[in-house]
């Protein structure tokens, strides 16, 4: 086996066959094995029924797993790359905005680059909204002056890359995952393509604004411990600051003799300190907490069913 798509699932019942047609369509003559492995991350609609049908039918070489619930994309894609067989894998979205002509261009310049491990793509122009265009970059911006590692803008998770890569990859059993920094944490040669995003072929995009969030988040707490400095750095500043403002208030009471200021002056000053405070330990509390859960050491995902093609 040449290739393996892995595709990560959650209510896509109205994708999964028009994707497996688009694959058989872009690589019909392509010259070499493939098969498509379908992951359902819990779905709540008809798409396990929807793949076990594509399953049986096999018109092209199919694996399913299916999870006991919903775990995430990050889980689903760890799970795909578990169960891929083939020398090159591929990431990819079940909705079609990825295309699977993409995908064979990525393993032609595989083939024709033994140099190059991943070839990565990137949008070159997004159809999202100015609000959430300037997040992405200033996310972009942020993670990459934290973190030790460098993540390209606009790189997705739409991505090929040979099994050495995959291999280290799943050496990594981290229970928070962020694959656009774990890809950049193992290292490997990598090109980038730029890519134009399609429509969606049907349903609605199951990133909200408070997930993309939360998404980044997870990147830069899982790749930078600089939050925890920048937090003493903080409380130095403070610290600095309230001794030179003793100091004035000292000077103006023995020299000039101004009256020193009361109640809202303490009140400021205490509500400052007490956010201040309670900023840094959030910060630190979610370090302690993403260690608490790692320490558990729970698996990323539970299959509650898995169909190969061989059986």
């Amino acid at each position: 086996m040449k290739l393996s798509l892995v595709v990560p699932c959650y209510n896509e019942a109205e994708n999964v066959a028009a994707f497996q047609a688009a694959v058989i369509d872009a690589f019909q003559d392509c010259g070499y094995d493939y098969e498509i492995v379908f992951v359902n991350d819990g779905s709540k609609d008809a798409t396990l029924h929807n793949l076990k049908k594509l399953h049986k039918e096999q018109k092209c070489p199919v694996k399913v797993v299916s999870f006991s619930r919903n775990f995430g994309k990050e889980s689903g894609i760890y799970a795909g790359m578990e169960h891929a067989g083939g020398d090159y894998i591929s990431l990819i979205d079940a909705d079609l905005q990825q295309r699977p002509e993409i995908v064979r261009d990525m393993v032609k310049i595989l083939d024709e680059k033994p140099q190059i491990d991943v070839v990565a793509a990137y949008q070159d122009r997004r159809g999202e909204g100015k609000v959430l265009s300037f997040f992405k970059k200033r996310f972009y911006n942020i993670i990459n002056r934290l973190s030790d590692v460098n993540l390209h803008s606009d790189a997705s998770d739409f991505r090929t890359f040979r099994r050495s890569v995959r291999d280290s990859l799943l050496e990594l059993a981290e229970y928070h995952r962020f694959s656009k920094g774990l890809f950049a944490w193992v290292g490997y040669d990598t090109e980038f393509i730029p890519y134009t995003a399609c429509e969606r072929n049907a349903g609605t995009t199951k990133w909200s604004f408070k997930k993309l969030m939360n998404y980044a988040i997870e990147g830069i707490i899982g790749f930078s411990t600089k939050p925890l400095r920048y937090s003493i750095y903080l409380g130095s500043f403070t610290a600095i600051s309230a001794v030179l403002y003793l100091l004035w208030v000292v000077l103006e009471k023995l020299i000039w003799g101004i009256d020193i200021p009361g109640f809202a002056t303490i009140i400021v000053l205490i509500l400052l300190l007490g956010s201040i405070q309670l900023f840094c330990i959030g910060i630190i509390g979610e370090y302690v907490g993403r260690t608490f859960e790692q320490s558990k050491d729970r698996p990323v995902y539970i299959a509650k069913e898995v169909l190969d093609y061989e059986n």
